[in-house]
């Protein structure tokens, strides 16, 4: 058995009872494929990024539930036929024992902060970009004279 989870999108216009029965007759269908309801999400109202049939929200249901790959697509056909289902999405997943065997340890609440750096001063950064243990001017008659130095060799 494969293990899945279904999220589904019902029209917004009907209520919450309608809605209940709905995904009431999803576990059924589920059911009647032989297949094992793990876990249900209760439907909740949310507005949606862009229009689906021109509704702006739709009831959200998701749920996890194990089922032979091959009577998958008998699922899809019925969650097809559902004409107060908007949109629906079967996506395969690892089954919570088998993460548990794969990662045993459980995973870090949250992380030490590294401590943050000091920032050099100007100067600082200056020396050791450019590799000057000081800075100091130089005038530009001395700037010339290396330059003819340099040309006349």
């Amino acid at each position: 058995m494969g293990f899945y989870e279904l999220t589904y999108l019902i029209l917004p216009d009907l209520s919450e009872e309608e809605v209940k029965k709905i995904s009431k007759d999803v576990g059924e269908l589920i059911a009647q494929e032989s297949g094992v309801l793990k876990k249900e999400a209760e439907p909740i109202k949310r507005k949606l990024g862009y229009p689906i049939n021109k509704k702006a929200e739709a009831f959200l249901v998701s749920l996890d539930f194990e089922l032979t790959p091959d009577k998958l697509e008998k699922l899809e056909k019925k969650l097809k036929s559902e004409n107060k289902i908007l949109r629906y999405l079967i996506f395969a997943k690892q089954s919570p024992e088998k993460i548990k065997k794969l990662f045993p340890r459980e995973p870090r609440k949250s992380l030490e902060r590294m401590p943050f750096a000091e920032v050099p001063s100007e100067k600082e950064a200056a020396k050791t970009s450019f590799g000057l243990s000081e800075t100091k001017k130089i005038e530009l008659k001395e700037i010339d004279k290396k330059i003819e130095e340099i040309l006349k060799e």
